[in-house]
């Protein structure tokens, strides 16, 4: 009884911050979008009908959702052999590649998103790489499209992705790589059948990180998609700054909440399913 009182005490300063800081506006923001008109005088679902039974709204929902999981897919892409040179990379190089790998977290988002403007824009480098070795005979159209944002998206999130890979593949036991070679297995098979299992922990906790920015990357979707691309954070802003339709905006900020800690959810059922396999 003593310890559950002293663990109680402990956990009282965080649980007060908890729900001065977070679930008491959330509380006020469901609260809001349960309002039929603008005023917020009247009570009803209206707002959440509207939402949900067009079909624009729901192409919304469905494209943020494939936006996190493209961003995802193209930092796993890339973030597994970029942890694997890490981990077998000298002392010395480690401390120059985890500088690298924490410089995007050190400039700001504004300062990487407009960089990325002048990489994929029609005179940009990608463009000029490209023209320069004959794949295309016009410039390719990279702004304002979902292949771009990606692109974008894929090295702004690259450091969440990376930094919890690298921190559970430094903890393996070298000698399981070892063996797997002496049994004759390649360099893939090895990879395959011993690096990703047990390295899984750790992409599971950065397809979160990495999941929930890309959703919720207002900057991002909103300078390089532009206004051709839309999605639950522009329409918030759209609904709440443009439109002042408060409860509407209200609907869609519990949407876009729900929709990320859905998947969430979903990724942590994958490291569970998969520890348990």
């Amino acid at each position: 009884m003593r310890a559950a009182a002293v663990d109680w005490r402990l956990a009282a300063p965080l649980g007060i911050v908890y729900l001065a800081l977070f679930a008491a506006p959330l509380l006020l923001l469901l609260g809001i979008s349960l309002h039929a008109d603008q005023d917020l005088q009247q009570w009803g679902l209206d707002n959440w009908t509207k939402f949900w039974s067009d079909a624009f709204y729901r192409g919304v929902v469905w494209d943020t959702l494939r936006l996190g999981v493209a961003a995802v897919l193209a930092t796993s892409l890339f973030a597994w052999p970029l942890a694997v040179f890490f981990c077998n990379a000298s002392p010395r190089t480690q401390k120059i590649l985890i500088f690298i790998i924490l410089l995007p977290l050190l400039t700001s988002v504004v300062i990487r998103t407009f960089a990325w403007i002048v990489i994929l824009a029609r005179e940009g480098l990608v463009n000029q790489v490209v023209l320069s070795l004959g794949l295309s005979a016009t410039p390719l159209r990279l702004l304002q499209t979902e292949t771009g944002l990606i692109l974008a998206l894929m090295q702004i999130e690259m450091p969440l992705m990376l930094l919890p890979l690298i921190s559970v593949m430094r903890g393996l036991d070298p000698n399981l790589l070892d063996a797997s070679r002496a049994l004759g297995a390649g360099m893939w098979r090895s990879f395959f059948r011993v690096i990703l299992p047990l390295s899984l922990p750790g992409w599971i906790a950065g397809a979160t990180l990495v999941f929930a920015s890309a959703c919720t990357a207002f900057i991002s979707q909103s300078v390089i998609g532009g206004a051709r691309l839309v999605y639950l954070p522009s329409l918030i802003w759209q609904q709440a700054m443009v439109v002042y339709d408060w409860p509407f905006a209200a609907v869609c900020s519990v949407t876009l909440l729900l929709t990320v800690l859905a998947g969430i959810m979903m990724l942590n059922w994958l490291g569970r399913y998969a520890r348990t396999d």
